[in-house]
């Protein structure tokens, strides 16, 4: 797809560029942004309208054993103890990721039953049994292997003046259903 953009400079010229989406057989050509649309883009003196963020990029990894169980676990302290190292106080994102193809990320209630609730609704869409076709390790470990489909090995997050802007509830677990290993690391990123 051929893409016509319309670019305004910092000192009010308006160019057009034409971007190639590369979807064969089809051209679009869309019209300029609208006049108020280009002035709320082009009026903030840096690169961003407010200046607390900058261009800091911190990682760190955590170890975190599971042991031979589905599990939920709580990163939520973890990942406020990062914070206040990394973020200082700045806005930012925090993004959560496991490096692992049988685990995933979820930002949901615990304590109150939720957690058991998804390893239940888990152990029902995903059963462990012998119709997987991946069929290494323990019986119906097929199912680890799908698992991060449905629960996602990362989660971004907005981060506020240091802190993760979660809702009242709202806690970042790791979901590991793989009962094979016990050990998983947990890569913590702050960008802001």
């Amino acid at each position: 797809m051929l893409l016509n953009v319309a670019v305004r400079s910092e000192r009010g010229q308006t160019s057009s560029r034409v971007v190639d989406l590369c979807f064969r057989g089809i051209e679009t050509t869309l019209p300029p942004a609208p006049p108020t649309l280009r002035a709320r883009a082009t009026r903030a003196s840096g690169p961003y309208e407010d200046e607390r963020m900058s261009s800091a990029f911190t990682s760190r990894t955590l170890d975190i054993t599971t042991g031979s169980t589905e599990t939920v676990a709580d990163l939520t302290a973890d990942c406020a103890a990062f914070l206040r190292d990394a973020a200082d106080g700045r806005d930012g994102l925090l993004n959560v990721f496991v490096p692992h193809a049988t685990a995933g990320i979820a930002v949901l209630e615990t304590g109150a039953g939720s957690d058991e609730d998804l390893l239940a609704a888990l152990h029902d869409l995903l059963p462990a049994d012998d119709r997987w076709r991946h069929r290494h390790g323990s019986p119906g470990h097929g199912r680890d292997h799908v698992l991060p489909a449905l629960v996602p090995p990362h989660a971004t997050l907005p981060v506020i003046a240091g802190r993760m802007a979660l809702g009242t509830w709202q806690s970042v677990c790791l979901v590991d259903t793989n009962k094979d290993n016990a050990n998983r690391q947990v890569r913590l990123s702050f960008l802001g």
